[in-house]
């Protein structure tokens, strides 16, 4: 049975759709049957980083969230993006993407109308088992709404990711406490876009303590990330960067549940 993984942070802005997007490609890389979920139906970006363009996908999440298709329809197969230095992926891996749409008009709709949050969570789970699929990560919208909370309460996994900044540690706060109170079995924290002057194992362990939490990576703010300004999958593109054996660890942590 597949994991539910939910990515979220309080505020915009975190990184929170890199971060799942390198998650997602090194678990598949590692041979695990992987999904992503782009269900920030508000923002879509996740589908610029495995280089998917509008003219490629005529089917969305939005799409099964409007009644107009099934969620298996919505899902691409994006193994092909998973290549290091040019080889070919390996081939047990498999990654699937289902996102966002980018057209104005559906994210008005969505915006104006809403949809029923109940049929994310059934979708989820469909999408789980007829893809097979090892894990499913599915990147929330910021805050708290009612999508986030359906997303959280199915998780098996919640990673919230945060900036060491102090709006996003009052928010991030009331995450934590939510998630605890709706009992979600395993809660990781993630610190991105730190300063490389911090001493970021100084970092982990006091947004640890903080919030009585484990905390799976820190992770530098990195000018190559900066740099690649969302060509592509960091972790595929550098994969002898010390940033990468960073999201490799966190992954590995995903991959023990």
């Amino acid at each position: 049975m597949a994991k539910i993984v939910s990515i979220h942070s309080f505020h915009g802005g975190t990184g929170k759709s890199n971060t799942a997007a390198n998650l997602a490609a090194l678990m598949a890389l590692a041979g695990k049957r992987v999904g992503i979920v782009d269900a920030d139906v508000q923002s879509p970006d996740i589908h610029v980083l495995f280089n998917l363009e509008e003219d490629e996908f005529d089917k969305s999440i939005t799409d099964y969230l409007c009644g107009k298709c099934a969620i298996e329809e919505a899902a691409y197969d994006c193994s092909r993006a998973l290549q290091l230095d040019g080889e070919a992926a390996v081939a047990s891996a498999g990654l699937y993407l289902v996102p966002s749409s980018i057209r104005a008009g559906d994210i008005a709709r969505v915006l104006c109308e809403g949809y029923d949050v109940n049929l994310l969570s059934d979708g989820l789970r469909h999408l789980a088992r007829c893809q097979n699929l090892d894990y499913l990560l599915v990147v929330t919208p910021p805050g708290l709404s009612g999508e986030t909370l359906v997303s959280i309460t199915i998780s098996d996994v919640l990673v919230v990711i945060l900036r060491p900044d102090r709006q996003d540690y009052q928010g991030t706060a009331v995450t934590v406490d939510v998630a605890r109170k709706l009992e979600v079995p395993r809660l990781l924290v993630v610190v991105n876009k730190v300063l490389p002057r911090y001493d970021l194992k100084a970092v982990g362990q006091a947004v640890a303590r903080t919030y009585d939490a484990e905390v799976a990576g820190v992770l530098p703010l990195s000018e190559d990330v900066i740099g690649l300004a969302s060509g592509g999958i960091f972790a595929l593109r550098y994969p002898d960067h010390p940033l990468t054996q960073r999201y490799r660890d966190i992954a590995a942590k995903l991959m023990a549940v």
